[in-house]
């Protein structure tokens, strides 16, 4: 290799596929550690690796045959164009980051004890346009208030086409959430663990409102973030 060249595109390119495949061990973690039963599984399971799946199959062939077809160390029988190279550069670098939940979660997240208004949560949802709150009780989160609920109790308790909800609390609302469908996680959650949870959660028949981070995954922890599961769908992961 000329120094002043830099290296060559296919001592790149191997660089690359060899982090991307350390990271699908580490997303993936299976018993299998090949490379093209990481992205087949991964991909079933992770948005991320399911958006470079054809990209990674195919750099999967192409390496076999600048690897197995290597003459000598440093000497390389075929080149990968330059195209190729930066694009699994950047798949290398998307796969190796942190990926921390919390960068995808809502911030500045909206919360409510258990005795408060519901005038207050209406106001909220017409400020911000949210439609879920994390609801806490002698400082414990014990749930997520929907505006869904809100709403069947509104049809339910409607009288002349008015609804009077000044002496309305969240308590009252509460009941008519059949279940307190959340997980309370710490910050340092990644995204690839996240959707373990809804994946979990799914396959349970059991529908995960949400995902509230915390500082230490303590339900007695102001929230940092909620994580939803349109969250995980409009997650962009291409990169040009």
């Amino acid at each position: 290799m000329n120094k002043k060249q830099g290296p060559l595109l296919s001592e790149r390119f191997e660089v690359a596929f060899n982090q991307v495949h350390e990271a699908l061990k580490d997303i993936v973690q299976i018993k299998d550690d090949r490379f093209v039963v990481l992205v087949k599984v991964g991909a079933k399971k992770y948005q991320m690796i399911d958006t470079y799946k054809k990209d990674l199959e195919q750099y999967a062939r192409l390496r076999n045959a600048i690897v197995h077809e290597k003459m000598e160390v440093g000497f390389y029988i075929a080149e990968p164009n330059a195209k190729v190279v930066s694009h699994i550069e950047k798949i290398a670098n998307v796969f190796s980051r942190p990926n921390y939940a919390l960068s995808i979660a809502t911030k500045n997240v909206v919360y409510f004890n258990y005795q408060d208004s519901i005038l207050k949560v209406t106001a909220a949802i017409k400020k911000y346009g949210y439609s879920k709150f994390p609801i806490y009780k002698n400082k414990i989160c014990i749930g997520l208030l929907t505006a869904g609920s809100i709403v069947k109790w509104m049809a339910q308790n409607m009288e002349s086409n008015l609804v009077n909800l000044s002496d309305i609390h969240v308590s009252d609302i509460m009941k008519y959430e059949k279940e307190q469908p959340i997980e309370i996680v710490s910050k340092d959650i990644n995204i690839f663990d996240v959707e373990n949870i809804f994946e979990k959660a799914h396959k349970k028949k059991r529908k995960l409102e949400g995902v509230i981070i915390t500082e230490n995954g303590e339900a007695d922890e102001a929230p940092l973030g909620i994580v939803t599961a349109w969250d995980l769908i409009e997650i962009d992961y291409t990169v040009e």
